[in-house]
């Protein structure tokens, strides 16, 4: 079953070309601190699948930055699960101990309160350093729905949840939904849809009770067949969808596909990552002033001399061929605005939104001069034909290494 799914994955790699990196964070810099990295993936993504990293593919970014000293994780969160749902998977990894997705959060979408429990990346996370007494911090990077997800857990450690402590006791509230945690440093988003995707939109019409995992059902069978859920984790413990043992892939694809979790509304990545539920996030979700934010943008499109519209260039991965040319020419007037503005793209990703959040925020984005500015965005740049996920070098022949180097650095010369 590896080598079948090893096997199809390289073919998918064959489609793609080998591009130079070129990012605004190369510059050389001092290094200032050394707190660990944690990679968040996006959409459908995972850590490690049939001994092929999310992160790199073959170019393995997470190996190559603790070769140059750079200590990191790699966080493996709910693939087509809510934001918020996300970032309490990704709190109880880093620190430890079981998933806690709130009273409120959870009897207002049916599931249940509590999930897996982890030993760890690192337990000493927001504890003082017995040496020097300041706080362990970390730095997190997200790609695609893994930054606005590295988002919504900066908003929850500093803001807490207002609505959780009003209906949980105090012993049993969960320490993120209580705020004040500055334990964060840098948080760096990668082809970040952080006002959504219009690509949403082609996956799942903008009727909720279409799902997006309908569809991403079929390309996980396109890639390895239904038996490649027995290593595809779909980490919907809390929907009570975990597989038995014993239990055969087909019949657990089935048991899966026939769930109320499709359903849930809100409560699904189908939902954030459609404008107006990108919308909803940012209108709470905030930059918070004590943490650095970054962002970096990939484009792969042209402009059409006949039409105006945006078409995908030769070096997109033919994958993102059609979702590209539905970004494109898609316009609407409501329920959020989209014009023009949005066609350029990397295949699923409008450019215009992923250097931060503007729709329903007052987050301030900043061209990054090299002087970081906390509690606002400081965009990076676009990366030039380079698609979604090439942009990490996954199911890709391109090199990422050497960019999140640059990343690495970049968060790394931030002042302690």
């Amino acid at each position: 079953m590896r080598r079948i799914i090893s096997d199809t994955l390289l073919m998918m790699l064959a489609l793609t070309v080998m591009l130079a990196p070129a990012s605004s964070a190369q510059a050389a810099m001092e290094r200032q601190n050394d707190y660990p990295i944690v990679l968040v993936h996006g959409l459908a993504g995972f850590d490690d699948l049939a001994g092929i990293p999310y992160w790199g593919t073959t170019a393995n970014i997470s190996r190559d930055l603790k070769a140059k000293g750079y200590d990191n994780y790699v966080a493996a969160v709910g693939p087509f699960s809510s934001n918020w749902d996300r970032a309490c998977e990704l709190y109880a990894q880093i620190v430890g101990g079981t998933v806690d997705y709130g009273q409120a959060h959870s009897e207002r979408y049916g599931h249940k309160r509590y999930g897996r429990t982890f030993p760890g990346f690192y337990p000493e996370w927001g504890q003082p350093e017995p040496a020097t007494g300041q706080i362990n911090k970390i730095h997190l990077i997200g790609h695609s729905m893994g930054g606005q997800t590295i988002r919504t857990l900066a908003d929850l450690l500093m803001e807490g949840s207002a609505e959780e402590q009003a209906v949980t006791p105090e012993e049993q509230l969960s320490p993120l939904f209580a705020g004040g945690k500055p334990w964060l440093s840098g948080l760096l988003t990668v082809a970040t849809p952080h006002d959504g995707s219009t690509a949403a939109y082609a996956l799942v019409g903008h009727n909720q009770d279409e799902s997006l995992f309908q569809t991403m059902m079929l390309m996980i069978a396109a890639i390895g067949g239904s038996s490649c859920l027995d290593i595809y984790d779909f980490h919907l413990d809390q929907w009570g969808l975990v597989k038995q043992p014993g239990e055969r892939g087909k019949d657990f694809a089935k048991r899966v596909e026939a769930s109320q979790v499709w359903t849930a509304g809100h409560d699904l990545a189908s939902w954030d990552l459609q404008p107006e539920g990108a919308q909803e996030l940012n209108e709470w979700v905030n930059a918070q002033p004590e943490f650095y934010y970054f962002s970096q943008a990939a484009t792969c499109t042209y402009k059409s001399l006949i039409t105006g519209c945006q078409l995908p260039r030769i070096e997109m991965n033919p994958l993102f061929y059609a979702f590209s040319a539905h970004i494109g020419a898609y316009t609407q007037k409501k329920p959020v605005a989209i014009d023009k503005s949005w066609w350029e793209n990397d295949g699923l990703v409008s450019l215009v939104t992923a250097d931060g959040p503007y729709v329903g925020s007052d987050d301030e984005i900043t061209d990054y001069n090299g002087t970081p500015q906390k509690g606002k965005w400081n965009y990076l740049g676009k990366i030039q034909k380079v698609d979604h996920i090439s942009i990490t070098g996954t199911l890709s022949l391109r090199d990422a290494r050497p960019q999140f180097r640059s990343y690495a650095e970049l968060l790394a010369s931030l002042p302690e």
